[in-house]
């Protein structure tokens, strides 16, 4: 089935993946985010503190990693509004060493359709590594 949500005509069936999109982070986006969100923890900024804890280097917050998900299922659904639930655990951080775009990979598929919603399965991915587990949203069709 075909549901014209939001702006553009989107694919509603059972078991449709749909098409992975790549965002890039580096250290400037960690001090974006932080200062947005608030969250100055230095494991975030600062690669002396990062190591000291045990960490291969600065790591992308796990709530970033979350909103690029959000963004992503937001995208498909044509609004925020349609996006009624999204969830996820953190699994492996996303490491984020100086002077490097990194690249986390979101996809998607559908894995529940009622006509009122249908729940998508999302997998997050930062150098092959799944980053998200668990990770599910629902997004209404009214």
């Amino acid at each position: 089935m075909d549901y014209a949500g939001g702006a553009r005509m989107r694919v509603v069936e059972l078991g449709y993946q749909i098409p992975a999109e790549t965002y890039k982070i580096n250290r400037a986006t960690l001090v974006e985010y932080a200062n947005a969100g608030g969250d100055q923890n230095p494991i975030h900024q600062d690669e002396t503190i990062a190591k000291s804890v045990g960490l291969p280097d600065v790591i992308a917050h796990g709530m970033l990693t979350m909103a690029l998900a959000g963004s992503y299922v937001t995208k498909w659904a044509g609004s925020a509004a349609a996006v009624t639930e999204i969830s996820s655990r953190f699994t492996k951080p996303v490491v984020v060493p100086a002077g490097v775009d990194v690249e986390i990979t979101i996809s998607a598929v559908i894995d529940e359709v009622s006509a009122r919603q249908v729940r998508l399965e999302i997998t997050a991915e930062c150098a092959g590594v799944k980053v998200l587990g668990m990770a599910k949203a629902t997004v209404s069709l009214l």
